[in-house]
């Protein structure tokens, strides 16, 4: 896995600026020449990138009916008799609204900073829907600037080129290959129920195991079972796990903390994070702690909840989004009312609460 940003801008000769320097310079002039007090988006370089597809940011339940039945020519006609009307706030709408409030704060602390969360749409939408799109955004006064739409294309590439540091999806095949290109990457689900979250606060739960950390430690469990996980984290308990696909994600988290905290905000934050693992803290707790010391990276709240389900503890939390690795975690929180987002990663993909699922045989 890669670090927070996933590029560095290429060597220039001393006097020389780069060709992409240039070109932020004069788009940072045209933004503050605008009499629109709206704030402009932040260099990518520095900044957060935070990628949604439209499934994701609205609900289009509807519009992915008309797209199955009736076809792609139908489906971009629909969205066009329609572009009047916005669309309704989808699954990763108030995780992108909280994100809007965490760069307000951070806006009013450090005006000229480019430290910022930015959204990026990408959808694999044509650009024929773009329009219904943009009135959406516009609607419910998003702060989304850059738009990608691939027309059908893989957005892989592009995720690349933004610098990805999360990207959020209802596809689960480009959410598996964005993950093994080395991008934070979730299958995002819609709640079973409504929940009223914090309008002040970013609240970001992570589960242990084959989301922060990798799956080493998991595989241990599904292969020898629970005694001997129990004396294989003991042993190596000053040794730390490595890291797993969201990572980067929770540095990026800890970096913006960083900035409230350099202003005596830490109790202002309006950022928190949350670990929510099914690991027991006396059994097999400690590595979990020294390894995210040995990254350097603090977690506000840390619930080891020994094998109890997690719904009920995200429900008290009320995060804007859970990531976990097994999807019976995920069912059980989003029953609950919690916006889940899956990570398909690591051994525990072959499971089924505990249970080997059924390997399809491979042709010969």
């Amino acid at each position: 896995m890669s670090d927070i940003k996933r590029g560095e801008a290429p060597a220039v000769r001393a006097g020389e600026e780069s060709g992409a320097e240039k070109d932020w310079a004069a788009a940072k002039a045209f933004y503050d020449s605008l009499k629109t007090k709206k704030p402009r988006p932040p260099k990518p370089s520095t900044a957060v990138t935070i990628a949604v597809s439209s499934r994701t940011l609205f609900d289009m339940v509807e519009e992915r009916r008309v797209w199955e039945q009736e076809g792609l020519e139908r489906y971009v006609s629909y969205q066009q008799e329609h572009e009047e009307e916005p669309l309704k706030p989808g699954a990763a709408f108030p995780f992108v609204k909280a994100l809007m409030t965490v760069n307000s704060r951070l806006r009013t602390l450090y005006p000229d900073s480019e430290e910022l969360f930015d959204i990026v749409l990408m959808t694999n939408n044509h650009a024929q829907v773009g329009v219904r799109l943009i009135n959406s955004i516009n609607h419910y006064d998003l702060l989304i600037e850059r738009f990608c739409m691939t027309g059908g294309k893989s957005p892989i590439d592009y995720l690349k080129a933004y610098l990805t540091n999360l990207y959020l999806s209802k596809d689960s095949d480009k959410v598996q290959e964005a993950i093994e290109a080395g991008i934070a990457a979730a299958i995002m689900f819609t709640p079973d129920m409504e929940t009223v979250l914090s309008e002040t606060q970013l609240r970001v739960a992570f589960d242990g195991d084959a989301v922060l950390f990798s799956d080493e430690s998991e595989i241990i469990v599904k292969q020898h079972g629970l005694d001997t996980f129990f004396a294989h984290e003991r042993q190596n308990e000053n040794k730390p796990l490595a890291q797993g696909p969201l990572k980067c994600f929770l540095e990026a988290l800890g970096k913006l903390q960083k900035k409230f905290y350099a202003k005596n905000e830490r109790l202002n934050c309006p950022i928190r994070t949350y670990l929510v693992t099914a690991r027991s803290a006396a059994s097999s707790g400690a590595r979990v702690l020294k390894t995210l010391r040995s990254w350097g990276l603090e977690i506000d709240e840390a619930l080891f909840l020994a094998g109890a389900p997690k719904g009920p503890l995200l429900q008290k939390i009320r995060p804007h989004i859970f990531f976990d690795d097994q999807m019976f975690h995920i069912q059980g929180a989003k029953e609950l009312g919690t916006i889940a987002a899956h990570v398909p990663y690591g051994i525990g993909q072959k499971y089924d609460k505990g249970k080997l699922i059924e390997q399809p045989a491979k042709r010969s």
